[in-house]
């Protein structure tokens, strides 16, 4: 049976009084399109499913993380990940001190992927590299930094087009570039990241419906590529807000390539494709 509206405020209203979670700003047709998902993996209808929510900490618990689970990959998108290595971070290259945030960092490829920039152009050293996530549990495979390699194949295609401005064209004679950065154990199935990356970012648990900058510091450069599509205008302008008043004089905010800002914000920020730059006074 498909998810409707009223589905979608019982779903809701369950979520905030039986979970540390909040979804009453969520896009309703986002939270369609993942319950309508679940339902059919789990082979529940909506009432199965409230009903177990209600009575289950623990299935709730992974409701949730099946509703903000996001898909990132190690330089996602390379033509955005050129422009941040050709054009973006050079300019920040005369400060004494970078600071980066990945709100919505999921399980942290992205994360890595700015740290081998940075080190490629000699300024990871002067960077320090924040990102949150609202569950733990995401926060902690970022942590451990060990992905599964035939599954993620293509981050090799994709390194090759941003760090060495190739066609994709990867292969295993090309390893010693990499082997800087992570070691693939093919029979164990895994591409292990660096300790020297490994050890470099802090992250903290947050939740950007309802949290402050907890790290109580303004950043240069804030990516949050592929979250706020999945709110509301009204909680993506909330969201909007946090950012602009966190960002530097002439700070920079890079979004998901189908999103954009709309609304009273739009004109808080000066879009030069595809960074959105802090609007001066």
């Amino acid at each position: 049976m498909e998810v409707v509206g009223k589905d979608i405020q019982n779903f809701q209203h369950t979520v905030r009084d039986h979970s540390d979670f909040d979804f009453s700003d969520y896009s309703h047709t986002s939270l369609q399109r993942r319950l309508n998902r679940i339902l059919l993996e789990l082979e529940l209808n909506m009432d199965q499913l409230i009903k177990q929510m209600k009575s289950d900490r623990e299935f709730t618990d992974r409701i949730m993380r099946k509703i903000t689970v996001h898909t990132t990959e190690l330089f996602r998108d390379p033509q955005i990940w050129k422009k941040m290595k050709d054009e973006l971070l050079p300019s920040l290259s005369h400060q004494e001190c970078i600071r980066i945030w990945h709100p919505g960092c999921s399980t942290g490829q992205e994360v890595y992927s700015m740290m081998m920039i940075l080190d490629s152009l000699e300024l990871l050293e002067k960077t320090e590299i924040y990102a949150s996530d609202l569950h733990e549990e995401v926060l902690n495979t970022a942590r451990q930094g060990r992905y599964k390699y035939r599954f993620n194949q293509s981050y090799l295609e994709n390194f090759d087009r941003v760090m060495l401005n190739g066609e994709g064209n990867f292969s295993w004679n090309q390893r010693k570039y990499w082997k800087k950065y992570f070691h693939i154990d093919e029979s164990r199935d895994t591409i292990q990241m660096k300790e020297s990356l490994r050890l470099k970012p802090v992250y903290k648990k947050l939740d950007l419906v309802k949290d402050s900058n907890l790290f109580l510091l303004s950043f240069d450069l804030i990516v949050c590529r592929n979250v706020i599509i999945y709110f509301n205008a009204e909680l993506q302008n909330r969201v909007f807000d946090l950012f602009h008043k966190n960002l530097n004089r002439k700070g920079c905010l890079l979004l998901g390539v189908h999103e954009s800002i709309m609304g009273p914000f739009s004109k808080k920020f000066i879009r030069k494709d595809p960074f959105y730059y802090k609007a001066l006074g």
